[in-house]
C-alpha cells in the first residue's frame, strides 16, 4: 500500500529533519509510531484511540513546538595563551 502524505505534512517531515531533530522522514515517522504506541497504551481500554488523529497532530503538540531551538554547537575559536 502507498503512504501519500499531505503537502502540510511533507513540509512539517522536511521542517523537523531540517531542524536536526530527525535524520530522515523514515526515522521521524518511527519515533512518531513508538510514540502513539506508548501514548495508547497508557490509556485505559474504555477510552479507545481516535482514528482522527495524526502524525501532524502528534507533532503538533509536542512540547518543543515553537521553541526554534538552535541546537548547533558555537565553533570554537581557541584562546590566546601566552608562552
Amino acid at each position: 500500500m502507498p503512504i501519500e502524505l499531505k503537502p502540510e505534512t511533507e513540509r512539517l517531515i522536511e521542517e523537523e529533519i531540517r531542524n536536526g531533530h530527525f535524520r530522515s522522514a523514515d526515522e521521524l515517522i518511527v519515533a512518531g509510531v513508538h510514540a502513539c504506541r506508548e501514548r495508547y497504551s497508557a490509556q485505559p481500554s474504555s477510552q479507545p484511540a481516535t482514528s482522527s488523529e495524526s502524525l501532524v497532530d502528534f507533532f503538533r503538540e509536542s512540547p518543543l513546538v515553537g521553541l526554534e531551538l538552535d541546537l548547533e554547537r558555537d565553533k570554537d575559536t581557541g584562546q590566546d595563551i601566552e608562552l
